[in-house]
């Protein structure tokens, strides 16, 4: 029988209620489970680490555990559910002392820093389309220790939300946009001439702007193109929080 817990929430689907560790709430006729959600969560991870997200199937799922196509939907109701389950098995649990100590701005930079390297090393995580906020037991540990890092600033809960969201969507954009070009590495520089060499060559009077704005760089850079724009990104973003804290 469902737990009292899923009786009062019967809008919980099957695959959250077992990735939070509950009782399934509408349980399935037939033999006894052999797997587990989490299996599920960790054979699609595996086949997007190799192959890339989009040879992530249900039937190539089920090949990777040596079950029927079928048999999955024992666990799920559509490939949407494995999504989320794939993106909740890949983030992990966060760190729980990720954000325990150090400034407002220290503890978000460290959760930043830490979903950047995260999605770094999974750009698909960061490509991925999601067709509802995900909601799974990993993804919400991280999300909890973002809004740790708002602890004694004066913020409302919303606020704190909003800004985590910023932040994230940020270090999402920037992971996919790298990714997209080539430049997650710093070894990544292509053969061709750089971006500022193309577009110091190609501009003339016609485009003053950026002209003006490609030949006065500033000082030199000793970072990958990864790490100055996402520290950059980063530093603003900031600013404008603690403009918002100073407010409140």
């Amino acid at each position: 029988m469902p737990s009292s817990d899923d009786a009062d929430h019967p809008l919980i689907p099957r695959y959250l209620a077992l990735l939070w560790g509950r009782e399934d709430p509408t349980p399935r006729r037939g033999p006894r489970p052999t797997l587990t959600v989490h299996d599920i969560g960790r054979a699609a991870v595996a086949i997007a680490d190799a192959q890339g997200v989009g040879a992530v199937s249900m039937k190539a799922i089920a090949a990777e555990l040596g079950l029927t196509t079928m048999s999955l939907y024992r666990y799920v109701d559509s490939k949407d559910d494995v999504i989320e389950v794939m993106v909740d098995t890949a983030f992990g649990p966060c760190d729980p002392t990720l954000t325990a100590t150090g400034t407002w701005r220290e503890r978000l930079t460290s959760w930043a820093l830490a979903a950047a390297s995260l999605s770094r090393e999974r750009p698909w995580l960061a490509a991925i389309p999601l067709r509802r906020p995900p909601v799974g037991p990993n993804v919400l540990s991280w999300t909890d220790a973002g809004v740790r890092s708002f602890t004694d600033t004066g913020l409302t809960g919303q606020q704190k939300l909003s800004a985590l969201l910023l932040v994230d969507g940020f270090v999402r954009h920037h992971v996919r946009q790298a990714s997209q070009m080539g430049m997650l590495d710093a070894t990544d520089t292509g053969t061709g001439p750089t971006y500022e060499a193309m577009v110091s060559e190609l501009v003339d009077h016609r485009l003053p702007h950026l002209a003006a704005a490609i030949n006065d760089p500033g000082p030199p850079e000793d970072d990958d193109y990864f790490t100055t724009e996402l520290t950059f990104g980063l530093s603003v973003i900031l600013d404008g929080i603690d403009a918002l804290i100073e407010s409140v």
